[in-house]
């Protein structure tokens, strides 16, 4: 058994009992890639002497996509986010519809409401597609669900961010396409999948119910790694999913969910 994709593990979520450095070497101690969160709140030179590959990353601090000042802000913390990206050589800083408060819930709530709010989110998006392609990385843009962890939040659903990512086709603008978020907005996670990985930059995956690893919860990850190996993916997986009992055993579960026979 092997993996075809990249295997990457949020810091946020595992191994939450140990300092921040200490979850990114043990991490790296599996010869996995790590993933993390907010930015401000660490140690930039110190991640990134740890030596363990950091492959996503918050991309941005404020902002929003619709508000022209709003997307501003957005634009401006994005780039504070790429510089710092430089300090860990991460490739991707990922955004929302909005920017999300300590509980993950929208700072501005409301859906995007006609045309109008979609083509002023679309022109912020080609901006930070711009921005990315100066600062040689690629921006991405996460779908989320409304009905657990993120109500209010615009441009949420999967179908939403496929739509603006797919209109602006731009190649420093890519899907940060999250299965957990999608399986309890929308399912069908197969033929979404299938459908959206042109524009994906990567996956991330955590079970349902419980936002846990596979196997604890209703989605047939195997099924999914092998749809995915078929479709001729090959790039990222990151598990963003808290441990259901020990972190390592959960590690485990990701890596046996996504590898298939030899």
């Amino acid at each position: 058994m092997s993996t075809p994709f990249v295997l990457a593990v949020s810091a946020e979520t595992i191994h939450t009992d140990q300092p921040y450095t200490e979850r990114l070497r043990r991490i790296g101690a599996r010869g996995l890639e790590a993933e993390i969160w907010d930015w401000t709140t660490k140690d930039m030179p110190a991640l990134a002497a740890v030596g363990t590959p950091i492959t996503s990353m918050t991309g941005y601090i404020r902002g929003e996509l619709i508000d022209p000042a709003g997307a501003d802000e957005l634009l401006r913390t994005a780039e504070e986010s790429a510089r710092a990206a430089e300090i860990i050589d991460c490739p991707r800083l990922n955004v929302h519809g909005t920017g999300l408060d300590a509980q993950g819930l929208p700072v501005r709530p409301g859906e995007a409401t006609g045309g109008a709010d979609w083509l002023a989110a679309a022109r912020t998006l080609e901006r930070l597609a711009r921005l990315g392609e100066r600062a040689g990385r690629v921006f991405t843009l996460e779908n989320l669900n409304l009905a657990v962890d993120h109500p209010g939040t615009p441009f949420a659903r999967a179908r939403d961010t496929l739509a603006l990512v797919r209109a602006i086709d731009h190649p420093n603008l890519r899907l940060n396409l999250d299965l957990y978020h999608a399986q309890i907005g929308e399912g069908n996670l197969i033929e979404l999948c299938e459908e959206a990985l042109p524009w994906v930059g990567e996956i991330q995956v955590a079970d349902v119910p419980g936002r846990m690893e596979p196997g604890t919860g209703e989605v047939n990850y195997p099924a999914v790694a092998s749809a995915l190996a078929r479709f001729g993916y090959r790039g990222t997986v990151g598990l963003e999913a808290f441990a259901s009992g020990d972190a390592e055993v959960a590690v485990d579960r990701f890596v046996a969910a996504f590898s298939l026979p030899d």
